[in-house]
This record gives C-alpha cells, sequence and structure tokens, in this order.
C-alpha cells in the first residue's frame, strides 16, 4: 500500500474514530493481528482491544477530539504528531472523572501490513495528563 494511502488511514482514525466514535469501521483501519503499545506499558491487541481502548477513552472524555498536526510516512511506517484535547467526566481505568480539561500532545509510530494498522507504540507526557486532570500519578 502507498505512503497516501496510509496516511489516510491515520487520518480516519484521528477524525472518525476517536473524535467521532464511528467504532463500526475499526476493522477496516486495524489488522487481526495488531498491537499497541501505550505509554503505560499496556499492550492492546486486534481490532476489538482498539475498539475497547477507544471507548474507554470516549467514555473517559466525551468531548475528545483529536488532531493530526503532523504526519510523515515512508515505506510501511507512518509517524503522527498529534493533539487532543477533552474534559475528563467519566470514569478511566478505575479513576474517578475530576471534571478538569486535558490539552496534551504525543506521538504516535504506526507499522502497516495490507492496508492496516498491525503495530503501534505512542509516546505522550503522563505526568502532564495527571498534573491537568488532577490526579495522582501512580506510585506517589
Amino acid at each position: 500500500m502507498s505512503t497516501s494511502k496510509n496516511k489516510a488511514v491515520m487520518h480516519r482514525v484521528f477524525e472518525e474514530v476517536l473524535s467521532k466514535g464511528n467504532l463500526a469501521i475499526i476493522p477496516e483501519l486495524i489488522a487481526p493481528d495488531y498491537v499497541f503499545r501505550s505509554p503505560l506499558g499496556i499492550e492492546i491487541k486486534g481490532p476489538e482491544g482498539f475498539k475497547q481502548n477507544v471507548t474507554m477513552y470516549r467514555t473517559a472524555f466525551p468531548d475528545i477530539h483529536a488532531t493530526i498536526n503532523d504526519v510523515i510516512a515512508e515505506g510501511d511506517k507512518v509517524a503522527v504528531r498529534y493533539s487532543m484535547t477533552g474534559n475528563f467526566n467519566g470514569p478511566m481505568m478505575g479513576i474517578a472523572p475530576t471534571g478538569k480539561r486535558l490539552e496534551t500532545t504525543g506521538a504516535v509510530f504506526v507499522r502497516f501490513a495490507g492496508g492496516r494498522e498491525v503495530e503501534a507504540s505512542s509516546y505522550t507526557d503522563m505526568f502532564a495528563w495527571y498534573q491537568q486532570l488532577g490526579i495522582k500519578p501512580p506510585g506517589m
């Protein structure tokens, strides 16, 4: 698949799935053997795991909006620098909502096969999340 098509998939993930909540298109975008590695050390597997992760974030941040700031593609890999905003109005990973606003940036690096994501790693400043949301970081 071409780099332009892989970049188009990333735009669909951010705009249609994350920001608008269109979970029905996830199987078109995420391969059955997909693995995502989060900044918290959590691995998410397959389209169903991806769907559960998106649902968790959309529950915690019902007004979530994700924006691609930069996207670079080469071969079967795509790098995205993104911004995300939302109000913490629902539970997330056992943490009660604080109602505070999150404004964050991060990066995700994705490998593609057959036009779908097969592997991804995300990087973001989780300490900034905890500060903005008014919650205590784990282990502190």
